[in-house]
């Protein structure tokens, strides 16, 4: 039988020192013990993860990918991740997803993690890795400035976090890398990485940005991803501090809330929100919520969702609006 296309001559275990310096950077993240669950889709980064984790952790990983039946090409993207798995003496899974109609990309991402959790939970493994990385980090921030968003979202995602939907540590071991070494890498190792048609649609602002950035030597990649990771720290210390700060100055009332603010604006702001997502069960879009800010500090009355948010002596009011009779 012919080599599968991409698995011939695979020479499978990074250079020395690579595999340091992804030991350093995982064990800064994690002091291990069980299995390293790796989220793998076949692309070159995740590919890189998979080489990595290998070399540094013989025995100690396990490897998933998920199809979620988007693309034609998704299961025999699968299959051949499952075959080299095979080679390298990896276990692997494909677990396939159906995904809502909708936000797409967000139902996708949900169905995905949901999909890592209940594998993760039959296995028993320990933690979750994926292959995010410096260009992801970098992308992310430079087309949310382009959009005027907020700390929360210009913060980068964090090199430890938890696995949505388990209480297993969630790591990013790659985020000091850059995208080209983790090609180089996999294509070192004499395989044929899946390539998603969609990375080169310039229809999308992260493919503009991408190329964007290939062409200005002058932009320190890293350096912005560094700076997310600030802002994840900065976002990190809102929630703290919205969190003093609903716990001191918000109280229950017979229809609704009040809250007394004390803090600055951007604390403010993360209160407000979750006011107004606890009372009209709804998350309200950021710029609703400053409109509500500033109304309420010019003493003004204003509805948002179903509630009536009203100045008051010494603070806000916020209760449901009355339902109209039919």
């Amino acid at each position: 039988m012919p080599p599968r296309p991409g698995l011939s001559a695979i020479d499978a275990r990074p250079a020395p020192d690579l595999i340091a310096r992804f030991n350093a950077d995982l064990a800064a993240l994690w002091p291990g013990g069980g299995t390293l669950a790796l989220a793998v889709s076949g692309g070159p980064d995740s590919l890189a993860l998979l080489l990595l984790a290998h070399a540094a952790l013989p025995g100690g990983v396990a490897a998933a990918t998920v199809d979620h039946g988007l693309r034609p090409e998704a299961r025999a993207e699968a299959d051949m991740v499952a075959a080299l798995c095979a080679r390298l003496g990896v276990p692997h899974a494909v677990l396939p997803v159906s995904v809502e109609s909708g936000n797409l990309q967000a139902e996708a991402r949900a169905a995905r993690y949901a999909a890592l959790a209940g594998w993760m939970a039959d296995q028993g493994h320990a933690a979750l890795a994926t292959a995010h990385h410096a260009d992801d980090q970098a992308e992310t921030l430079l087309a949310r400035l382009n959009r005027g968003s907020g700390v929360a979202g210009l913060a980068g995602v964090r090199a430890r976090g938890v696995a949505p939907g388990t209480r297993l540590p969630l790591l990013r071991p790659l985020l000091g890398w850059r995208r080209a070494e983790l090609g180089a890498l996999v294509e070192a190792a004499g395989i044929a990485a899946a390539q998603d048609p969609s990375n080169q649609d310039e229809r999308f602002d992260r493919v503009r940005l991408r190329q964007a950035l290939a062409r200005t030597d002058w932009i320190d990649v890293p350096a912005l991803a560094q700076s997310a990771a600030h802002l994840a720290d900065a976002d990190a210390a809102l929630d703290w501090a919205a969190q003093r700060e609903w716990t001191e100055r918000v109280e229950r009332a017979p229809l609704g809330l009040t809250y007394r603010p004390q803090a600055p604006r951007a604390v403010a702001l993360r209160v407000l929100a979750r006011i107004v997502t606890e009372l009209d069960g709804a998350a309200p879009r950021g710029s609703q919520v400053a409109r509500l800010f500033d109304t309420l500090l010019a003493r003004q009355p204003m509805s948002i969702g179903s509630l009536v948010a009203r100045a008051m002596p010494g603070g806000w009011e916020f209760t449901r609006a009355p339902k109209r009779r039919s």
